[in-house]
């Protein structure tokens, strides 16, 4: 069909060392309308919550690289790939080859900026967003 986009097929994996640096933030999106006299009118977007994933720590500089790799490898925002949440696999922090428990298919929902303080010390701000 014309106009018409394809669901995301991820074809990887981001690397599951990488996993647990990660928290999760869950939203529902919502439209604020506020009138003149202040009173707001809110009305949801959508019947579920959109999740994101924010990196939370700081990485080593080997775990970093592998990062910057997979980041680039996948173009940035442009391609989808399976996350794995840690605390949502069944058990946790072990993964299913089925994907039945904690597998998301995301995107990087950033573009990459990276900092170095003194000391050497690498910093950078990462977010994954759920596509499907």
């Amino acid at each position: 069909m014309p106009g018409s986009v394809a669901n995301a097929v991820p074809a990887t994996t981001l690397p599951v060392s990488l996993s647990a640096a990660f928290e999760r933030i869950q939203e529902l999106p919502v439209i604020v309308n506020e009138y003149r006299d202040g009173e707001p009118q809110v009305s949801k977007q959508a019947d579920t919550s959109r999740i994101r994933w924010r990196l939370a720590k700081r990485l080593s500089a080997t775990a970093l690289a592998t990062l910057r790799t997979f980041y680039n490898a996948r173009a940035g925002r442009h391609e989808a790939f399976y996350f794995y949440d840690p605390f949502y696999t069944s058990p946790r922090f072990t993964l299913t080859p089925s994907g039945s428990t904690g597998r998301y298919t995301v995107r990087f929902d950033c573009d990459w900026s990276q900092s170095a303080d003194v000391g050497a010390r690498l910093e950078t701000e990462i977010v994954l967003i759920q596509v499907a």
